[in-house]
C-alpha cells in the first residue's frame, strides 16, 4: 500500500510540475509576442513619421502647414517620453493638413509628380499603425490576462518582467467629431 501511495505523489508532484513548466513556457511566449508586436508597432510609427516628412518636404502643402507637420513628425519620431501624445498630435495634425478645404479644392496636387504615391503611402501606413497598434494591444491583454492567474501571481512566473501596458494613440486620419466641432481635444481610437 506505501508503494502504491508512493507513486500517486510521484505522479501527482509531475503534473504539477509539467502544468507549471508549461505555464511559464506559456507567459514566456507571450512575453515575446509582446515584444515583437511592440518592434512592429515602433517601426510602423518610424514609418509613418517618414512619410509625414517626405510629405512636409514634398512641396504639395503650404509653407506653414509644412514646418507643423515637419515639427510633429520630428517630435513623434524622437520622443521616448510622451510618445503616444506626439504620436497622437502627428495624427491629428495630419489629419487637418489632409482634410483643410483649400487643399482639397487643390487637385492638382494629385497630380504632381509622385504625388499620387505619396498619398498612397501615406494611407498604406496610417493603416499599418493602426492595425501594428491593435495587435500589440492585444499582445498585452493576453499577456496580462496570463500574468493575473493565481498561479502566475503566487509562484512568480513573470520573473522580473515589467507589467505591459496598453498604447492608446488617435491613429484614424478622418475627420472626428470632435475635430469637426473645432477643439482640439484628443480622440483616443479603440
Amino acid at each position: 500500500m506505501t508503494a502504491l501511495v508512493s507513486v500517486i505523489v510521484l505522479v501527482v508532484v509531475a503534473m504539477t510540475g509539467v502544468y507549471v513548466s508549461w505555464r511559464a513556457g506559456r507567459l514566456d511566449r507571450l512575453h515575446t509576442r509582446l515584444e515583437t508586436a511592440r518592434a512592429s508597432l515602433d517601426a510602423a510609427l518610424v514609418r509613418r513619421s517618414s512619410v509625414a516628412l517626405e510629405l512636409a518636404s514634398s512641396g504639395l502643402l503650404d509653407p506653414a502647414s509644412s514646418l507643423v507637420l515637419a515639427d510633429h513628425a520630428h517630435c513623434a519620431r524622437s520622443t521616448q517620453t510622451g510618445r503616444e501624445l506626439a504620436e497622437s498630435e502627428l495624427t491629428r495634425t495630419l489629419r487637418r493638413v489632409l482634410n483643410q478645404p483649400d487643399f482639397r479644392s487643390f487637385p492638382e496636387a494629385r497630380h504632381l509628380d509622385g504625388a499620387e504615391e505619396l498619398f498612397g503611402e501615406l494611407e498604406s501606413t496610417a493603416h499599418q499603425v493602426f492595425l501594428a497598434r491593435k495587435f500589440y494591444n492585444t499582445a498585452v491583454a493576453r499577456t496580462i490576462a496570463a500574468r493575473r492567474r493565481w498561479l502566475a501571481r503566487v509562484l512568480r512566473l513573470a520573473g522580473t518582467a515589467p507589467m505591459p501596458e496598453f498604447f492608446e494613440i488617435d491613429d484614424t486620419l478622418t475627420p472626428s467629431e470632435m475635430d469637426e466641432q473645432g477643439t482640439d481635444m484628443p480622440h483616443l481610437a479603440s
